[in-house]
């Protein structure tokens, strides 16, 4: 029998949505700081990646429910409308609630989009295939987010930040573009009905996937530090566009995205989530101690590597023990430890930096000691799955 491939239209297409998906809203996270600032939100750094990620978090829940009901496509093309129409309303806002309100919405984006992405791979790529198929999926996704920070700060430079906040929207309809050229994957749709919003406690929590779900979130706190302190830091060291460590990090995740996957497929998810976790401890060190743009760059390309070898892996892993039956829960959960990770690295990250540079280090130090954790936890977890192997035997 003829295997299946990964390499289909279809696939590319995502990939392409993707690339378009996560530029889209990366391009702002250079300059957002410099945005409250202005607004007189000094004190709320912290919020511009937290309140996103809560709403993110939030939301997981109903469009994991609702791409198993409803179907993949639809709660694609729902996702990358809404960033679409966050980038309009950017400029229309004028306090610092607002701004932080239009954030929560804009979350709401990433809390539906990757969740049915992750579940549309998930039917189109055999078990064998899956962790290189999520590994050219995320490549496609952090080229847009490779890209995008530079770009953004280059844009804000030149024209002006509202030229940015258009750049970014025009940037989401393309992705809504290419996804309504997209055939669904779920056979046993339902349409929607207001009774599908409602959530309970099985909707919320998949079990089979709790050991990678603990994983991402120590290893996403990381995350929410860089998110924050980047900008500061950059500017902290004299760096003149804030966006050149969100690229080179982003270069570095891609570059090593396919072949993390590819390994994971051949000696299994954990022994790759490891290495990773390790690299990216060093990367954090690295940063926490940057002086110069080199020593900076440095860090960041060891932070990129091992987020890249990470989350292709862990996503591989979530569908590997999922119920084909409730992937998108499965995946929805994965996404909500993404999620708070990133949103409790955000705010104790601002919380132990209170724009104190002498505060950097320490802050960055505390993600490679998450990093470090991380692997002690799959380590302790590959000990149990064996001594309970050995007892079955």
């Amino acid at each position: 029998m003829k295997e299946k491939s990964i390499y289909t239209g279809q696939f590319w297409m995502l990939c392409l949505s993707s690339l378009l998906f996560f530029g889209s809203f990366n391009m702002l996270i250079p300059e957002l700081p410099d945005y409250l600032t202005s607004l007189g939100g000094e004190d709320y750094k912290g919020g511009i990646i937290a309140v996103f990620a809560v709403m993110a978090a939030f939301s997981r829940p109903f469009s994991g429910k609702l791409t198993d009901r409803v179907g993949r496509v639809p709660i694609l093309m729902f996702g990358a409308f809404v960033c679409f129409l966050c980038g309009f309303v950017y400029p229309m806002v004028t306090t610092v609630a607002g701004f932080m309100m239009l954030r929560l919405v804009h979350g709401l984006s990433t809390g539906f989009k990757p969740t049915a992405t992750s579940a549309y791979v998930a039917d189109l790529i055999p078990e064998n295939k899956r962790g290189e198929a999520l590994g050219i999926l995320g490549m496609a996704g952090s080229t847009g987010m490779a890209i995008a920070p530079f770009l953004g700060s280059e844009i804000a430079r030149v024209w002006g930040i509202n030229v940015l906040f258009y750049a970014s929207s025009a940037v989401s309809i393309l992705s809504v573009l290419i996804l309504a050229g997209l055939k669904e994957t779920l056979e046993d749709r339902e349409p929607f009905r207001l009774s599908l919003l409602k959530i309970n406690k099985d909707d919320v929590y998949e079990p089979r996937v709790k050991h990678a779900a603990v994983v991402m979130f120590l290893s996403m706190f990381s995350f929410g530090i860089v998110l924050t302190l980047i900008p500061d830091f950059s500017k902290h060291l004299g760096v003149a566009n804030k966006g050149i460590y969100f690229t080179v990090f982003t270069l570095a995740s891609v570059s090593c995205r396919f072949f993390a996957g590819r390994l994971s497929d051949l000696y299994g998810r954990t022994p790759v989530i490891k290495a990773a976790t390790l690299i990216l401890a060093v990367g954090m060190a690295l940063t926490a101690n940057a002086e110069d743009l080199q020593s900076l760059l440095l860090g960041a390309a060891f932070v990129g590597l091992g987020f890249g070898s990470t989350t292709p892996s862990i996503f591989a892993w979530t569908i590997d023990e999922s119920d084909p039956y409730a992937r998108g829960r499965a995946i929805a959960t994965m996404y909500i430890a993404l999620e708070v990770g990133i949103g409790l690295g955000s705010v104790l990250s601002a919380e132990v930096y209170q724009n104190r540079p002498e505060m950097f280090p320490p802050s960055f130090m505390v993600g490679a000691g998450l990093a470090v954790l991380a692997w002690f936890y799959i380590s302790g977890y590959e000990w149990a799955r064996k001594r309970k192997l050995q007892r079955l035997a």
